[in-house]
């Protein structure tokens, strides 16, 4: 996976689908900064952040994928392998469904993910050094480059879908305290009921992680 590391830019998933589509660049690719003045984030919303954290996006060619691996678990699965990966430098980091990272009981960042094209493209804002009000940064130090260099070097292990949510699964549990939105509305996990594509069930209505 090659890597431009920028300091700052306005949003790293505008900036490579910019790339992408001008043919400057050919995916797999990756865009990261330590700032960015006008992230996308879930649901619409803008993931603003604070200097020196990690603000990542990446494109994958849909036929570089594990075969078993649904578009509906993609935020699920690139999630979890990050959450691993930061596992693997000391991190007490859990995996809030579908994609949001948290230490705790507060959030230190977030994933979206959707299509472009023939490629699927990721987005990851994390909060490695600073933290705004109300959220969490994590809780180890890691170099930018190395994280996303371990990060990389798992996903081009291609694990398979059902290999990373089997243990995905044994952790959802944790999800029992916490809440997911659904358009306008917010939504308990507490009886939410995961089902094998990573999509939950909530008083008899199925609701997707791609997003």
């Amino acid at each position: 996976m090659q890597i431009l590391f920028l300091e700052s830019i306005d949003s790293t998933q505008k900036h490579l689908k910019e790339l992408i589509a001008q043919g400057r660049v050919t995916p797999p690719y990756s865009v990261a900064a330590s700032m960015q003045t006008d992230g996308v984030g879930s649901r619409g919303n803008v993931w603003m952040g604070e200097e020196n954290n990690l603000f990542l996006s990446f494109a994958i060619p849909l036929s570089d994928l594990p075969q078993d691996l649904k578009l509906e678990s993609a935020s699920i699965y690139f999630s979890y392998i990050m959450k691993e990966t930061l596992e693997e430098f000391g991190s007490k980091v859990w995996l809030k469904w579908p994609n949001d990272f948290y230490i705790n009981d507060k959030k230190i960042g977030g994933m979206i993910t959707n299509l472009l094209g023939d490629c699927i493209v990721c987005g990851i804002g994390l909060n490695i050094k600073n933290a705004p009000e109300g959220f969490e940064k994590l809780d180890v130090y890691v170099a930018r480059e190395k994280l996303l260099e371990s990060y990389f070097s798992k996903i081009e292990e291609k694990s398979l879908w059902k290999q990373v949510f089997s243990k995905f699964k044994l952790e959802f549990y944790k999800n029992q305290n916490f809440y997911t939105h659904k358009k306008n509305l917010i939504i308990s996990l507490g009886d939410a009921t995961l089902q094998g594509d990573g999509s939950i069930v909530i008083n008899g209505e199925r609701i997707y992680s791609l997003r």
